[in-house]
């Protein structure tokens, strides 16, 4: 594998904000594994993680603040701390002409800003955004949209039921801790106060039936965006989903059980062989052998997988399966870093 730090001045200069978040260090992961040349890397983060040291490739960084960075040393920067930084300091680094590659809801829905799959709607990344900005879009949005893309353009949807059951690592490493201390103090003593900064009720041996906070109709603001920037990056303004996203004690590896209804009659090998062939997606067998597949079974952590794929015994026009993804992974820091890989791939960077 190539050495990700080369002196090509052709090669980007990088930064990555929230440096030291869940998401933010899964990026300098997928960065090494996939051997991303760059000139320059410039990790950032609050001035609570500043001064930290983090080894990519063979060199160790130091973790800069953000508020200190000159936003002009660097031609793409991605962000990963949170709607709030991401609304502050993206128009900052847009002002210094740097394309900013945005993991938070803070523009994904704004009509100037694409929001991209790179596997579904690359054509977004044909031009440079004018903006200056692309929107990564939810860890449970990714797989979705991969899945149903081709299955749209084969037969048809009409309409998608969902069932969420997303990991702790969804809040960060703060939501992964809270996890871990509250089982092993309800392990000690049941009756105990669990801790629920992130998770209210608290989730250890619990699943908590909302993610977000409640709308007016009812929706959370995490079913919401599902249903949004579905619409967006399908391209399908009308398209029906209706989502019910559920928290579960899983430390990493978001899971969604899946109803789509076509407009027409779905013919299951034919589905199995279409899913099968799409890019870094994995089919399983139906779990009649042992072969179940959970996040804890999940496998190569780049691929998106499927399972327990039947045809609706009462509709023959709509089906169901299961689908499994490392949410750290392919559900934001690998689209993230694909995003990146596509506008070099088409000369943007």
């Amino acid at each position: 594998m190539p050495m990700p730090l080369v002196d090509d001045p052709l090669a980007p200069r990088i930064a990555v904000v929230g440096a030291t978040g869940a998401v933010g260090g899964t990026l300098l992961d997928v960065i090494e594994d996939r051997g991303l040349r760059y000139r320059a890397l410039h990790l950032l983060a609050s001035a609570r993680s500043a001064g930290r040291e983090i080894r990519v490739g063979d060199r160790e960084y130091l973790v800069g603040e953000l508020t200190g960075f000159h936003f002009g040393d660097a031609d793409v920067v991605f962000f990963s701390a949170g709607h709030a930084v991401s609304r502050a300091w993206v128009p900052v680094a847009v002002a210094h002409g740097t394309l900013v590659i945005d993991n938070t809801f803070a523009f994904r829905m704004s009509a100037d800003v694409p929001l991209v799959v790179p596997q579904v709607n690359s054509a977004e990344l044909d031009r440079r955004p004018a903006a200056g900005v692309i929107a990564n879009p939810n860890s449970v949005t990714i797989p979705l949209v991969r899945v149903v893309r081709d299955v749209e353009r084969r037969w048809g949807v009409r309409q998608i039921s969902v069932s969420t059951y997303q990991a702790a690592s969804g809040s960060g490493h703060s939501g992964i801790e809270e996890l871990q201390e509250a089982s092993r103090l309800a392990l000690q003593d049941p009756q105990a106060t669990m801790p629920a900064e992130e998770f209210s009720p608290g989730l250890a041996f619990n699943v908590v039936p909302q993610i977000g906070r409640v709308l007016d109709d009812g929706f959370t603001l995490q079913e919401r965006k599902l249903l949004q920037e579905s619409r967006k990056i399908l391209g399908l303004p009308g398209l029906d989903i209706t989502a019910t996203c559920v928290r579960v004690p899983v430390v990493n590896g978001h899971s969604a059980a899946m109803w789509v209804e076509c407009l027409k009659p779905v013919d299951r090998a034919e589905l199995c062989l279409l899913l099968g062939g799409l890019p870094d997606v994995t089919v399983h067998g139906d779990g009649m052998h042992g072969d179940i597949l959970t996040p804890a079974t999940l496998g190569d952590p780049n691929h998106l997988h499927l399972g327990r794929i039947r045809i609706s015994p009462t509709n023959p026009n709509s089906f169901l399966l299961w689908l499994v993804t490392d949410n750290l992974r392919v559900g934001a820091a690998l689209n993230a870093l694909q995003i990146m890989e596509t506008l070099v791939a088409k000369g943007h960077l």
